[in-house]
């Protein structure tokens, strides 16, 4: 089996054997690494996981994630209003988000229709101009329970709300597997590896391949009696679910429910965890996307205790911004050069 190893892929390999060599010198027990490293990969896959829709549809990288996340959020905050705890607040949470993502996605699927081939830059300020929308809704919602409000005045809901006491790690300390040192959180892979594979499973199916076709020849879709504008539509919305049901995972592992401004920059960690998997604007699995999720959380995970040993701690965010817009860039440079991305 041939491996066709790109500049990122191999700008992220070297960078990642860097960290464990550093890390073999300090002498850091990896057993607390792996465990950390596999609990990042899984509560940040299902947002790498969203962007593959729009990208399957032809609608490009989708940088309006906020859009989705957004839902997600209200759909958790509605459940800890209601004092949904455990499972039950969990399952409602997704419900919930999955159910406002189709009309936030619609909307933003409109948007992105009339301004075909300029969906990524678009869609980057619609997602930036979105978040302030929704922080005049989060400032002004009639939400009554006295654990979301500020605690002074009692209206608005606060930058950042405890789950300790409803459905925080739900996944995360459900059906935990130890092999030696290491700690396997199985309903936490399993619920992301379950997405995955529906994922996957709709991407076989008539309506996938469909999806495909526009994709990858517009004139031919139509010539085939395709409607261009009701696939993309449908991908867009589908980004926007799933990304609905990342947060909700996210946020159970993070313990908290991240309001205002926590949003908006989510998108390009995701989209630089898929370009490092190996995708691209025009293609991209989900083999790709978990791989690249793996490899992007595991490499800011080790850059923090070796800049704290070597350097100073704000080196491991410094590095973590300066590989997420790289690789952002190096493949929008290599959009035309039958590089990274493949020519639409």
């Amino acid at each position: 089996m041939k491996i066709n190893l790109k500049l990122p892929q191999v700008m992220i390999l070297g960078y990642l054997l860097f960290l464990v060599a550093c890390m073999v010198f300090l002498q850091v027990p990896f057993a607390a690494l792996i465990n950390d490293s596999i609990v990042k990969w899984a509560m940040n896959g299902v947002l790498v996981l969203s962007l593959i829709p729009m990208i399957h549809v032809g609608a490009g990288v989708n940088f309006g994630m906020g859009i989705g996340i957004s839902a997600g959020l209200l759909g958790m905050c509605l459940a800890i209003e209601w004092r949904l705890a455990g499972w039950t607040g969990f399952g409602v949470s997704l419900l919930c988000g999955m159910i406002i993502a189709v009309p936030f996605g619609y909307l933003y699927a409109m948007l992105l229709n009339r301004l075909k081939g300029r969906e990524e830059i678009m869609g980057t300020f619609i997602g930036f101009a979105f978040i302030p929308l929704m922080n005049l809704f989060w400032t002004m919602a009639p939400f009554t329970n006295r654990q979301m409000l500020y605690p002074v005045g009692g209206q608005g809901l606060r930058p950042r709300i405890s789950l300790e006491h409803y459905f925080g790690r739900i996944l995360d300390d459900t059906l935990v597997m130890n092999i030696g040192s290491i700690q396997v959180p199985v309903a936490l892979m399993g619920f992301v590896l379950l997405i995955a594979g529906l994922l996957h499973f709709f991407m076989k199916t008539q309506t996938g391949y469909e999806m495909e076709v526009v994709r990858q020849n517009e004139r031919y879709a139509v010539l085939s009696g395709l409607n261009i504008h009701h696939h993309r539509t449908l991908g867009i919305i589908l980004s926007a679910v799933v990304a609905a049901m990342g947060i909700c995972v996210y946020a159970q592992s993070y313990g908290f429910v991240q309001l205002y401004d926590g949003a908006q920059m989510m998108a390009f960690p995701a989209v630089s965890a898929l370009l490092i998997g190996g995708a691209g604007r025009s293609k991209a699995t989900v083999s790709q996307a978990l791989v690249g999720a793996y490899l992007y959380q595991t490499t800011y995970l080790l850059s923090v205790p070796v800049a704290n040993a070597f350097l100073v701690p704000e080196m491991s965010e410094m590095i973590r911004m300066m590989v997420t817009n790289g690789i952002i860039l190096y493949a929008f440079l290599q959009e035309g050069r039958g590089g990274l991305y493949e020519k639409r």
